[in-house]
């Protein structure tokens, strides 16, 4: 759970999606991108892109989709003959964050996509 103050902010303009975009690459360590690892054993300090999928206002919510492009880590996997060299590959997930309209209070869950 994370705030996404600025964004919330941005809701309603035109720099909703840019605004957003750029918390989430700063808030990355609220996202679960281990969890969403296909081919890595890690995530790999690099930046994240985030993808918007959908917006939908709720109630008392903003349900946001995205699509995360980023790095995993596959340690020691290079065909020399030194173990401590690490391959990066592109990974990607998708997760929902359902962002509060009066706190920006925002919950992240994986989607199984």
């Amino acid at each position: 759970m994370f705030k996404l103050e600025k964004s919330l902010r941005a809701w309603g303009s035109h720099e909703f999606e840019k605004t957003l975009k750029q918390e989430l690459a700063l808030g990355v360590e609220h996202l679960p991108l281990q969890q969403g690892l296909a081919s890595g054993n890690y995530v790999a300090d690099t930046p994240i892109t985030p993808l918007i999928q959908s917006v939908v206002e709720m109630d008392k919510a903003i349900r946001i989709k995205a699509g995360i492009l980023y790095q995993g880590g596959i340690g020691g996997c290079s065909c020399s003959d030194d173990p401590t060299t690490a391959s990066e590959i592109t990974e990607y997930c998708v997760v929902q964050l359902d962002m509060d309209k009066s706190t920006a209070v925002t919950t992240v869950l994986m989607l199984a996509e």
